[in-house]
């Protein structure tokens, strides 16, 4: 028996290990120590490491307006950005899944996946707001592109949820597909032959149906659009005035920009903390709403 116990403890220490020790080195020791530095007030640099308490919090908390306005925009940049996000997904997923031609169509060629990113598509998505559009502007002298396109708070903003959405929409459409295709075809039969309107097909059936795809679109979203930074530092880089600042932006620039390391970590502490809170609830919910075919 004891034999057989350490062959067991043997077996789970060759596979689970090295897995365990590269999480643990590449997730869980930074995440200790970004806990540590938020207690000093190290700049990232010297070898001195000054114990503060929680000087950092209060001073982010109460005296860090800055970090309150970007915090303010990721909300409104969060909200928008998941439900036209998801809306938009869920609505090419329907049209892909009807019987039609473009059922056909692969879906890749709709929209780009998740995959599609970086700042890369951020300095493209520039050039196509700064120049393409104005370029357009001047030919057809439609005002929607010779409106000042990150050039200004209003603007900026959607700009950045549009090019958002452009990027994750198709990945959120590829998991909406995998759902309305596995519906169950005798319910939705069974609606159809008893006279149910479109509109309550859909929030009756299909929605609480595919109630398990939208929880995992809606945590995807919600932690991702949270957590934007590299969108942000391509196409605005914050500005005009720090107005479309995101949270990630705004860590980063107090740490490796400002040289505040432990005020930083101080603050993707509490960006950990609202995201963590916000996502659970939301996982929550949504799986409350789940229900069986």
């Amino acid at each position: 028996m004891n034999r057989r116990h350490s062959a067991g403890w043997l077996e789970q220490l060759v596979f689970v290990g090295p897995a365990f020790i590269c999480f643990a080195v590449i997730i869980i020791l930074p995440f200790l120590l970004g806990m540590y530095y938020s207690f000093t007030d190290w700049n990232g640099v010297s070898g001195k490491v000054s114990w503060n308490g929680i000087a950092n919090f209060k001073q982010i908390l109460f005296h860090d307006p800055d970090f309150m306005k970007s915090f303010w925009f990721t909300i409104r940049f969060s909200v928008a950005a998941v439900i036209i996000t998801n809306l938009l997904a869920f609505a090419i997923a329907m049209l892909l899944t009807r019987p039609l031609k473009l059922r056909n169509t692969p879906a890749d060629g709709i929209l780009p996946s998740e995959r599609h990113r970086g700042p890369l598509l951020g300095f493209i998505w520039q050039f196509i707001f700064v120049k393409g559009f104005a370029a357009i502007g001047g030919i057809t002298h439609i005002p929607f592109f010779n409106l000042p396109w990150l050039g200004d708070e209003t603007t900026g903003f959607w700009g950045i949820v549009i090019v958002f959405a452009w990027q994750t929409a198709g990945y959120f459409m590829v998991i909406y597909i995998a759902a309305l295709m596995n519906l169950p075809k005798d319910v939705m039969e069974a609606a159809e032959i008893d006279g149910a309107s479109s509109w309550r097909l859909l929030s009756r059936i299909i929605v609480p149906l595919i109630m398990p795809a939208v929880t995992v679109c809606l945590f995807l979203a919600i932690s991702n659009s949270f957590k934007m930074f590299d969108l942000n530092l391509a196409l605005t880089k914050g500005g005009p005035f720090r107005s479309t600042e995101s949270v990630a932006l705004n860590i980063y620039n107090e740490a490796f920009q400002n040289n505040r390391f432990g005020l930083g970590t101080a603050k993707a502490f509490i960006f950990f903390i609202v995201v963590a809170v916000i996502t659970s609830i939301q996982v929550r919910i949504t799986k409350s709403k789940e229900v069986e075919a």
